[in-house]
């Protein structure tokens, strides 16, 4: 451990504020680090090892691919990325096609050139303005740190693209609209906002409003897709049909991948968006792994059966501190505790890595649970004794 803080001192630029722990192996919803020290993972990865460590049906489709390739290019047809693009539209339900890329901003990025693209193309007047709302995220690249709506995320890296609007919250939209306006860009459950579901009622009300302006609804699902909210989607969950989709996280066990899946089949055209990783033989054959696997999870209603069990035991463990937690939020296996001031926050996560559970950060004042989809119930017990143990001990 010592050997490799001292080569990331040396060589890594600090833009992550490393807790001490090297993690060397893993299993299902177990890891183990340098020190041979034992972990629940509530984190997967900040939501992205859906199938959990070391899965033998993705690890045997990733050996399988790589023995014969890894990657020839976007230039030539990919028979992996074909079939991962059919199982994601069809696992969604939607009359969409798909863009391959290596993370959620690159897909947030696509999904924005697609609404620009539009926009130019439709009607006399140019529409390229997006309005997102204030407490949300979508990306760390320059144009997607301009979409987000967090004023702090907004310091140093200036001047930005232009065309960007926030919303206080989905009531104020309908206001911030004008004939410049092409599309409104959300994410149903806000991850690093502090998840913070949006509410259903409300969302389908401002999607039919905008499908009437014929104003494109992009839904940031990076972290909320692949049946982190108990449906493939949450656009599924909230009965919605967007114009435009993002996954990222959840979707390859691990692997780096990113897609934006659209209705608007002919807005991009050869030469409009390209990436070279995107969708290689690599990427696109762990999604499609990891599509089949939560697939038959979801229908046999395993995956049903273990959301509703982590629920009730995080309800009750929010009941049993009251002292430290106010309420319970969001979706499926999308979940966090409110915390009553941000320095009992920080002292929950270190006191729970020091018990052998993983846990994190969401917003100011939110414990964030993304526990892997598989997890076990005897997994998810162990996990919450040892919090039990983080939180009495403070």
């Amino acid at each position: 451990m010592s050997n490799t803080k001292e080569l990331d001192k040396k060589y890594i630029l600090p833009t992550y504020a490393r807790a001490d722990v090297e993690f060397v192996s893993g299993s299902g919803s177990r890891l183990v680090d340098a020190n041979d020290k034992k972990y629940v993972d509530f984190a997967s990865g900040i939501g992205v090892v859906s199938v959990g460590h070391a899965n033998k049906r993705v690890n045997d489709a990733i050996t399988k691919q790589i023995s014969k390739l890894t990657h020839t290019s976007n230039l030539y047809y990919i028979a992996s990325q074909a079939e991962a693009a059919k199982k994601i539209v069809e696992s969604s339900g939607y009359d969409m096609m798909c863009f391959f890329g290596n993370s959620g901003a690159e897909a947030n990025e696509g999904a924005i050139k697609i609404a620009r693209k539009f926009g130019e193309r439709d009607g006399e007047v140019k529409r390229y303005k997006v309005i997102t709302l204030q407490n949300s995220f979508h990306g760390r690249t320059i144009t997607t740190v301009k979409a987000t709506g967090q004023e702090a995320m907004h310091n140093y890296f200036g001047p930005y693209p232009d065309g960007f609007v926030y919303a206080n919250d989905i009531e104020q939209v309908e206001s911030l609209l004008d004939n410049h306006t092409v599309a409104v860009m959300i994410e149903l459950v806000q991850g690093e906002g502090g998840v913070e579901p949006l509410d259903k009622e409300r969302i389908q009300v401002l999607a039919k409003m905008l499908k009437e302006k014929n104003i494109l609804l992009i839904v940031d699902e990076v972290q909320t897709g692949v049946y982190r909210t108990g449906k493939f989607l949450a656009s599924n969950v909230y009965e919605i049909e967007p114009d435009i989709i993002t996954l990222a996280k959840g979707l390859a066990g691990g692997v780096p991948i990113g897609v934006v899946m659209t209705s608007l089949k002919e807005v991009f055209s050869h030469g409009d968006h390209g990436s070279t990783f995107g969708g290689n033989f690599l990427s696109s054959s762990a999604a499609c792994e990891v599509i089949d696997i939560l697939d038959e999870y979801a229908n046999s209603g395993g995956l049903k059966e273990i959301t509703e069990y982590f629920n009730l035991k995080l309800q009750e463990f929010c009941n049993s501190h009251k002292q430290v937690f106010t309420s319970k939020v969001g979706i499926g296996m999308m979940c966090g505790l409110r915390v009553r001031d941000a320095a009992t926050l920080a002292k929950v996560i270190s006191n729970a890595r020091d018990e052998g559970v993983i846990v994190l950060r969401a917003g100011r004042n939110t414990l964030r649970f993304l526990p892997p989809l598989t997890i076990t119930k005897e997994e998810i017990d162990e996990g919450f004794i040892s919090l039990n143990r983080a939180v009495t001990s403070l």
